[in-house]
């Protein structure tokens, strides 16, 4: 997603192009990759643990990596982002998208 030099000003541009371009509240997906690791996968979904999500997981064609798609109702921007940061957070070596 970004380094953490620039991940502020990543976020900046993100909440931006989030007001401009969406009514809210409205559905958001989210996608992540993570190593094809069950405890990994698991540890994604359970930070929308409650929420009403609608959560997706693929493996790739390999078997390595596993893409997560979170479909999920949210109010804001700022609930967006905050959503991302708890994700980067908690869950080392994953990919925001």
């Amino acid at each position: 997603m970004s380094t953490p030099t620039n991940s502020e000003e990543f976020y900046k541009k993100l909440k931006s192009q989030l007001q401009d371009t969406a009514l809210w509240p409205t559905a958001y997906l989210y996608k992540f990759i993570v190593k094809s690791d069950l405890k990994k996968i698991a540890e994604v979904e359970a930070i929308f643990d409650n929420m009403g999500a609608v959560i997706k997981t693929t493996a790739s064609k390999n078997g390595k990596y596993t893409s997560i798609s979170v479909n999920l109702r949210m109010h804001n921007p700022d609930a967006v982002i905050k959503k991302y940061k708890e994700v980067a957070e908690k869950v080392e070596g994953v990919i925001s998208l």
